[in-house]
Order: C-alpha cells, then structure tokens, then sequence
C-alpha cells in the first residue's frame, strides 16, 4: 500500500502546528514551555542523559565531555571536563557512544611556548565552576576553572561554540601564560575505540579538519566520521599537529593507526591545532561540522547551517524548532506544582532526541528515502517512545517507518538495534515489526511502502540470518516446529548467543501477533491465521505447578514460565531471578546469562499482551491475577527502570481494575521520576524513562502494537494534544480535580458528551480531536469493570466495543482502527 498525497507532510505539519500554536499560545501569551524543561534531569546516578545542546531528533548534540559516567557525555556527578564534542546518544545502558573530536580551548601556553600547553586527556582534563552550568533546549554553557565560559548551540549537523576568555594574561603553576588562545582537536572519541584517524590544519585560515574510524558502543563492525572547525573572533598565529603531548608547527597533517601495541588513544592523543592572537572582544566563536560521508561534506555543512557564525540566531532557532515540537501538548496546570510541570515536558523533551536524523549521511548505500539512526533500541523504544512520536509528531514517526523500510531493503533484515550506522545487538525478539505494526495500525501512510514493510516483518517471522545477534530471529526451525525457543536448542542455521529462552519466547509470540494484525489490514488472510496461531506460543512455556519463594516466604501463586528443552521437559530458573531481590543484574547478554533478559520471570509471566484474558484465566482468574500483579508492583520484585516494567502499572485495565493502574502511576511518579538530577529510576535509554513519565502523566497509555490506548487520569485538570496530520486537537479533561491527588479514580466518564463506560479507547480519538472527560473520586467505582468494558484479547468470546461504540470482534477492531486512523 504506496500512498501520496499532494500536500507533503512536512508543509501539512507546519500549517497545522502554527494554527494550533498561535491558538494555544492567544490563550496564555506569557507561557513558554521551554521555562518547563530542564535538561540535567537524568544526569547523575547513572541516568546517562544527554544535558547538552540539541535540535529535536538532530545529528549534531553537543556537550561538554566528563571524565566518569560519560555515557550521555557531561554527567554532573561526573567529574571534570576532557573536552567538548559534537554528537553524542542520550540515556544509553551500554558503553559510552561517539563523543568524537574532542574540542579543548586553552587561554594560552605557559612562557608563551607552544609545546608546553596541555595535550593529553589527562592533562588537559579541568573541573568546572560549581553552580555555572546552564542548560536550556538548544543551548548548553558552563565555567571552566580556568575561567573560560564555554557555551554551545547546534543545527542539524553543525555545533557552534563562543568560549569566553579572561582577558588578561593567566598563569599555570609557576609559570605565566601570555593570553594567546589555543584550540586543539583530538582525534578521541568517548570510548576511545578509535582505529585509525587523520587531522589537519590551515595555516591561512585556522582551520582544523579531519576524519577517523571508530567501533560502534553496542554492536559491530566499524565507522567513519568526520569533521571541519572554523573560527571566528581573532586572527590566527600559527597551527599544526600533535602527537601525544608532542605538538608541532613543522607539519599540518598527521596519521595514525592505533594497534593496541604501542598504547591506547587515551594515552597517546593525536589532532590538530591552532593558536590565535588575543581576541579584541575575548570571545572566539567556533564551528564544527560533521559527516559521515567526508570531510568536504562536513564543511559544507557548517557552511550551508551557519554561514555568518550567528551564536544567538542560531540558538534562536534550535528554541524555537523545541517550542514548535513541545507545544502540541497544552495543559491546564491549576493547582499542579511547577514540579510536575517540570517532569512533563521534560520527560517529552528527551523522548525526542532520538532516533536522530541522518538523512544525507549514510555512505553505506544510495536512497532517497530518509534514513534515521540512534535507534538505541527499539527493544527499548518500541513500548512508549514510538507510540509517543506517533502521537506528538506524526510527520518524523512516518520519516523513522521509511527509514527502518529501507534499512530492509538495502540489508536483508529490519534492524533491532542500530547506531553509528552499524548493526546493534538484538535483546530479545524482533521489535522493529512491533513498531511497524503500530505505526500501521495508526494511519502512518505518507509515502510509507507497506507492501515492503510487510515482507520485511515477514522475513523476521520466517528466515533465519546467519547472524541473529544482530538482526532478525534466531531458532525459527524449533519455533515453527515446538512453539517456543528451547533453552538448550540446536540451531543448524543461524549463530547467536543461546540465551533468554523464556524472554525470546513470549516475545516472539507478540511479533507474530503484531505481523498477523498487518497481515490482516493488508489482506493476507492465510498469514493472519499462521501468525495468530503463533502468537498463542507463550501458553507452551508455562508451567502450571511452578511455586516461587520470595525472601523465603511463599506468597502462594502458582505458574510461572520455566525454560524448556528440546525434548519438551522443563527445566528451572528460580522465578525471582533478575529481579532486585536476586541478582539483579544477572540477565544481560553474557553468553553464560540465564533464560530472561532483564527480568525475571515474575516479570515476564505477565507479558501476554495480545491476549491477556488467557493469561488471566491461566492464572486462576481476575482476583488472583490482580493480586498477583499488585505483588509484583510492592514486594520489590519489579524495577521500574527497565522497559518491560511499564506496561505491568496499567494491566490492571485486563482484571477490571482501571482504579489501581491510576493508583500505581502515582505510586512510581513523582517518587521515581522528579526534577533532580538523578531523576530517572536508570538510563534513560534514548527517552524510555521520558515517555513513560509524559504519557503516564498525560492519561492514555498505549498499548504498543495494537489499537489500543488504557484510560487513567491525567496528572492535571485537563491535557490537550494538537495532532499534526488532520490539525485538530484531542482533550481530556478531569472532572473533581484536586492537586493533592486524593481523586485519581474514575466514577464515570464522558466521550464527546456521551456516557462512556469502556476503560480503553483507540487512536482515532487523537484524530477526530475527541473530548473525554473523567469524573474523578477518592475511592474506587465500578466503572470500567465490567467484562464488555475491557480491553480486547485475542481469545475473547464476546464481542467488544471500539472508541465510537460499534460492536466488533478483536480482528475487526484493528480493521476499525485502520479506517479510521487513516485521512
């Protein structure tokens, strides 16, 4: 299904974001949502965000670069300051990623002499002034201890930098230092992976340039980036090259290969250098391109961005691309803490800084299709970020789909995990057909090949790569022949590491759910029936005896997931494990790791989300299932740092508990996620931890891959989204609101003016610009109890109900979904 329209999205999107803009902004002329987002959320305690500056999804991310738990590049509980870089991920939970070309300003050389300034990290590395960071949408500054005040801008694949000098001569130990500042370049990169590299200076224009290769921070194979920096504000002195901490103005060029004999790059730095007469204003403006294709590229870049080196238009700009992204949400925040205020759109902040838009950059093949990278990784992403996009900027979610389509068509394989424009490692099943499934499910057409889509999920679904740790799935000939993964399985086709067998089970089974709902929007009637078999295979992983001892108590449930063998017997892993009860980090991708990812059984037992009213009736019923689960959520079994902890706050919806999923929103947010700086309950994970704080706050949790969305309360009298495809705006407004929070649960509800009694709605209620209001109590109602009121599961006999009231069983719900997500 090949769709174009006249009108192109992006001049649709912008049409209709001005209208809504200048409606919202009429209303409160004196609101400035950028007041509301702080950056630093997130940057200590491991939250690994990225603070500094960035266009929404943007290439260029620059920030200064800390000596410890760098992952995000600037940490404040991080320590000093080794440089500052221009591209960076935010919120990841493996190694530190890009951070290349470290940029280091100097105020001058002591006894004026070149060779005795600071060239390696550890030399050069400088605290920074307490209290002098500042961070803002698009802009980010501190205060060295050297008394340079560095602040940063971007474009899209453009940093731009004012350092702001002393002025007067400074000194260094004994030794006086002639104020004559000195930029130097170092072929580095966070992780120092480095493989080879080259710098360059200009003696005429000042100029630094060049390119390396670098590994990728969670995944394969190599990269090359490059990068071209001017500067503007004094004229130039002399230039050259170093080597460890052996400057030189004899030459402009200089190679190098790093082997690993001789040390590593952290030890032995290589760049380039210029150093400049006193600047009249003592401010030096410099302008860093990047690209991936070459270096000429990266200064055309620069060029083509920011021509006039414009600091405060260019800041302007990113600004104003934030507040034109942030502003599709309008809330009504009386009584609401600034607090609260802050977490929201701070938490929709960082959930749009990735993916990132590479679009132009991707020397790996020829396409006009736009290509996004970062996606860091949709094991993570698929539950909340894609959904959030989808919703907020429905226009990028449809340039990802094309990107993630043509990934397929130039690679074979949907990726599950991608940056750097390598190949990431894939934790579980293959999400990416989640996300297409979502995406489809939700009116993302423009220009969307979804014929090609489909084969590509298809593929996932049927054709094992030779490389599954990267890509696709591994053990389908056992998937296809037993119904799940065997934890000791023989897998003649494909090589990866034979773990996570429970975890790749039950996520495989909600692939195939996803697949089966597309096969049936695009008319695959037989593939509708196989996919749907399939996704009933997490049943052949339960054992139904299985007791668990929590902290040597028995809390009397019955039936976990087990792993199981070839030979269809069962095996044992203590249902705590991976939990923070029990080695809680003993479930990663070691290749002596266990059989769930991240999670414990406890945990994965509840992931059944095509089918949830099997799952219950398989754990003895509703009572027992929401007992179960209101066990998990205070017992200390769940983290709701990791992913797979979100959905469980809502499953309540299944068992006719809307009231507790209100109720354990509240119980993680704010205690979990505030305005600090540890802020977040772990890594972000490019915006993870962001979306599920903004769309718990925002009311309608969406159940990712399907038509689905579960009602709860918003975390103010009223929510508004402006949606950018069909320009209207979707509102729910809270009625009894009180900011004490003592009435968070439904007593009845309202759709469009009409009683609603259904505890979940479908997405045309974004499109159609629908008003549901919720009148809210201190204690339980019934609403939303009710068997017909549920949300629909795979095996439910009776018929459910869609958002607009119509009757229909779950196959024609997503047909329901299709025509009316679609313009």
């Amino acid at each position: 299904m090949y769709i174009r329209t006249g009108l192109s999205v992006s001049v649709l999107d912008t049409l209709l974001f001005l209208s809504f803009y200048i409606l919202v902004n009429a209303q409160n002329a004196s609101f400035d949502v950028l007041d509301y987002v702080n950056p630093l959320i997130g940057t200590a305690n491991g939250g690994h965000v990225f603070a500094g500056a960035s266009l929404p999804f943007g290439m260029a991310k620059s920030s200064p670069d800390s000596t410890d738990d760098n992952q995000g590049g600037f940490a404040t509980d991080g320590g000093a300051v080794t440089g500052f870089s221009h591209m960076h991920d935010s919120g990841t939970g493996g190694s530190q990623s890009l951070g290349n070309f470290q940029l280091f300003p100097q105020s001058g050389c002591p006894g004026d002499d070149f060779t005795r300034c600071k060239w390696t990290k550890n030399d050069r590395t400088t605290n920074y002034t307490n209290g002098s960071v500042e961070a803002r949408p698009g802009y980010f500054a501190l205060t060295l201890n050297t008394s340079i005040r560095a602040e940063m801008t971007v474009s899209n694949r453009t940093a731009l930098y004012r350092f702001t000098f002393q002025g007067s001569n400074s000194s260094s130990g004994s030794h006086s230092a002639p104020y004559s500042p000195l930029m130097l370049v170092d072929l580095t990169d966070l992780p120092n992976s480095r493989i080879n590299g080259t710098a360059q200076s200009d003696p005429e224009t000042g100029r630094l340039s060049g390119t390396g290769a670098f590994s990728p921070s969670f995944g394969v194979g190599s990269y090359i980036l490059n990068f071209c920096a001017d500067f503007k504000g004094a004229s130039v002195r002399r230039t050259g090259v170093f080597d460890n901490n052996r400057p030189s103005t004899a030459n402009n060029v200089i190679h190098t290969v790093d082997d690993g004999i001789d040390g590593s790059p952290e030890i032995l730095p290589t760049g380039s250098w210029v150093q400049f007469d006193a600047p009249q204003n003592n401010e030096i403006i410099a302008r860093v391109g990047v690209s991936f294709i070459s270096i000429d590229q990266a200064c055309s870049n620069a060029q083509n961005e920011i021509p006039d080196f414009d600091f405060e238009g260019t800041r302007q700009s990113a600004e104003d691309a934030w507040r034109k992204k942030l502003s599709v949400v309008s809330v009504n925040a009386t009584g609401v803490s600034n607090e609260l205020q802050e977490v929201l759109y701070s938490s929709l902040y960082r959930s749009m800084l990735s993916p990132q838009d590479y679009t132009g950059e991707n020397y790996l093949w020829n396409s006009s299709e736009p290509y996004y990278d970062s996606y860091y990784c949709i094991w993570d992403s698929f539950r909340s970020i894609h959904p959030l996009i989808t919703l907020l900027d429905p226009n990028s979610q449809t340039l990802m789909i094309r990107s993630l389509i043509d990934i397929y068509r130039h690679l074979g394989k949907l990726p599950d995990c991608r940056m750097s424009l390598c190949k990431g490692y894939t934790q579980g099943g293959s999400n990416a057909d989640i996300v297409l499934a979502d995406s489809y499910l939700k009116g993302i057409n423009q220009d969307v090949d979804w014929e090609t889509g489909y084969e590509a999920v298809i593929s996932d679904a049927e054709v094992e790569p030779q490389n599954w740790n990267v890509e696709g799935r591994g053990g389908l000939e056992s998937w296809k022949r037993l119904g799940y993964v065997p934890t000791d399985d023989y897998d003649p086709n494909g090589s990866g590491t034979h773990t996570r067998s429970i975890s790749r089970t039950v996520e495989y089974a909600y692939d195939d759910f996803c697949i089966a709902e597309m096969a049936k929007g695009l008319g695959h009637s037989s593939d509708n029936v196989k996919y749907t078999r399939r996704a009933s295979n997490w049943k052949n992983m339960y054992l139904a005896n299985q007791t668990s001892s929590v902290n040597g108590t028995d809390p009397g449930f019955v039936g976990f997931l087990q792993p199981r063998y070839l030979n269809q017997t069962f095996g044992f892993q203590d249902p705590t494990l991976c939990s923070p009860l029990n080695d809680f980090t003993g479930c990663y991708l070691n290749p002596d790791g266990h059989e769930t990812y991240e999670g414990s059984s406890w945990l994965y037992t509840f992931f059944v989300p095509q089918d949830m009213a099997a799952l219950i009736e398989t754990l003895g019923g509703k009572q027992k299932f929401i007992d179960r689960l209101t066990y998990l959520h205070t017992s200390g079994l769940l983290y709701i740092g990791d992913e797979q902890a979100f959905l469980p706050v809502f499953q309540f919806h299944y068992g006719g508990r809307p009231a507790l999923s209100s109720h354990f929103a509240h119980y993680y947010i704010p205690s979990q996620f505030n305005t600090t700086n540890v802020g977040i309950p772990g890594n972000d994970d490019s915006g993870a931890m962001g979306s599920f704080a903004a769309l718990s706050m925002m009311g309608l949790w969406p159940v990712s891959g399907q038509n689905v969305y579960l009602i709860t309360p918003p975390f103010f009298p009223s929510v508004s989204v402006g949606n950018g495809q069909t320009g209207r705006t979707a509102t729910i407004r809270n009625i009894n609101f009180d900011s004490g929070y003592s009435n968070i649960y439904i007593q009845s509800a309202t759709l469009n003016g009409k009683p609603y009694t259904k505890n979940w709605i479908t997405h045309d209620f974004w499109t159609n610009g629908d008003t549901l209001e919720l009148t809210l109590g201190p204690k339980e109602s019934s609403w939303g109890q009710a068997d017909e009121d549920l949300p629909p599961s795979l095996s439910t006999t009776n018929a459910t109900t869609a958002g607009n009231g119509t009757n229909v069983s779950m196959g024609e719900l997503v047909m329901e979904g299709l025509r009316t997500a679609r313009l």
